[in-house]
């Protein structure tokens, strides 16, 4: 469908659904973000015990029975689970209600980002067909681990049939889900739901992980993530994500919904898988692109959302690509990473980056980096407590362990106060 000069206008946030380790909810991630809880402790899940990976963000109480229909969680792995509650979560935080697009399903689309899949479904079945022989493996084996199986359930469910797709990818897949929904938003879709949920605390899952060189192993909760310090060892990873809805302006104001943000402007570059210092000039250029797609100076950005690996050489790169991107600038506005409260959720993570940075704009905070206070490099980490600013543009960083940098520019929606 066309709709004129829609593609001047930039598409805006209408609706935030969370499923984090620190809370449900964008209310609940809200309150414990900007108090700085964190949620980061030993790993529970069943069959990890003896892995030495020991630290984790763990979705803990998520009862999946209560939000999704049973038909759909026998056909489903967990981080499908945490992607349609999130989904649901974000509708209602749109006022979007069900059947709300009954007559207009080719309105609205569905885009997510997955790194992992669905590995605890996948590795079940596998040691059924091992185990017990092909007759005792189910028939949604070959539908429940895909990268794009929850795209598919969230539209399924909702009856969504307009433009769909996934981002197969690394860490940074999920800012560049997000600019692919803007994207669609830009060419005539009135809405889609965007985002990414990742659930990469199985066993095979973390078998998988112990791999990258990157990766925590420190047993203590409170120092095995602390990037930007000098005993930085690594990142932790985390469950859940954040599904956003996104809209075209002018539909959304014709529906009375509150804008909440615009996405202004997105950037990415490739850098190669783990070559970190590379990584300071493809991040630098991802930063001065999405600057540029929003119309943006340097100065403009009054907070920085951190990509934070927790690895000094990565660390010391993403410092220095803000540097070089933001000018002086870079050395004074405050820069964040709540992600070290709730573990690195692949994928997930920049979602719900992008999430806080939202919620960041409309309450004038700027949340703390947990378990950081020993700063190493020139930033202006806020750490401690959260730390009041006027706030009207936001930058939020993500790269990938195989090598991508991703950038995007929020800025504060019209109906913030």
């Amino acid at each position: 469908m066309s709709h004129g000069n829609r593609r001047t206008r930039p598409p805006v946030v209408t609706g935030i659904g969370v499923v984090a380790p620190n809370g449900v909810g964008a209310e609940t991630f809200w309150k414990s973000t900007v108090e700085g809880i964190s949620a980061l402790d030993r790993v529970t899940r069943e069959g990890c015990g003896h892995l030495p990976l020991r630290v984790a963000g763990e979705v803990r109480g998520f009862d999946p029975e209560s939000t999704v229909e049973q038909r759909f969680l026998v056909q489903t792995d967990r981080f499908s689970h945490f992607a349609m509650a999130a989904a649901d979560l974000a509708l209602a935080d749109a006022h979007i209600s069900g059947g709300a697009y009954d007559e207009t399903p080719y309105a609205v689309g569905v885009v997510t980002a997955a790194g992992s899949g669905g590995g605890e479904f996948g590795q079940r079945e596998l040691q059924r067909l091992w185990g017990q022989g092909s007759t005792y493996v189910g028939p949604y084996q070959s539908i429940a681990w895909f990268y794009a199986a929850s795209t598919g359930q969230i539209s399924i469910r909702g009856g969504f049939k307009g433009p769909c797709g996934v981002v197969a990818s690394d860490e940074a897949g999920g800012l560049d889900a997000l600019a692919h929904a803007a994207g669609a938003v830009r060419r005539g879709t009135d809405t889609v739901i965007v985002g990414a949920a990742e659930a990469p605390l199985a066993p095979y899952s973390i078998v998988c992980q112990l791999g990258y060189r990157e990766l925590s192993t420190c047993d203590d909760p409170d120092r095995a993530y602390r990037p930007f310090t000098a005993n930085a060892c690594g990142f932790v990873p985390g469950e859940g994500g954040a599904m956003l809805v996104v809209e075209d302006d002018e539909a959304a104001r014709g529906r009375g919904a509150r804008i909440r943000a615009t996405v202004a402007g997105h950037a990415a570059t490739f850098t190669g898988a783990s070559r970190w210092e590379e990584s300071r000039e493809g991040l630098a250029r991802a930063i001065r692109g999405a600057l540029d797609a929003a119309g943006c100076s340097p100065e403009e950005i009054d907070v920085v959302f951190a990509d934070a690996l927790g690895l000094p050489e990565a660390d010391r790169a993403e410092a220095l690509a803000i540097a070089d991107a933001l000018g002086a600038h870079g050395s004074r506005v405050p820069v964040t990473a709540p992600k070290t409260g709730t573990g690195r959720a692949y994928c997930g993570a920049p979602l719900l980056d992008t999430a806080a940075a939202v919620l960041a704009l409309e309450h004038g905070l700027v949340p703390p980096t947990p378990h950081v206070f020993d700063v190493c490099h020139d930033l202006a980490l806020v750490t401690g407590t959260a730390r009041p600013a006027e706030l009207r543009t936001a930058l939020v960083l993500s790269r990938g362990l195989m090598g991508s940098n991703s950038a995007l520019v929020l800025r504060r929606g019209a109906d913030t106060p």
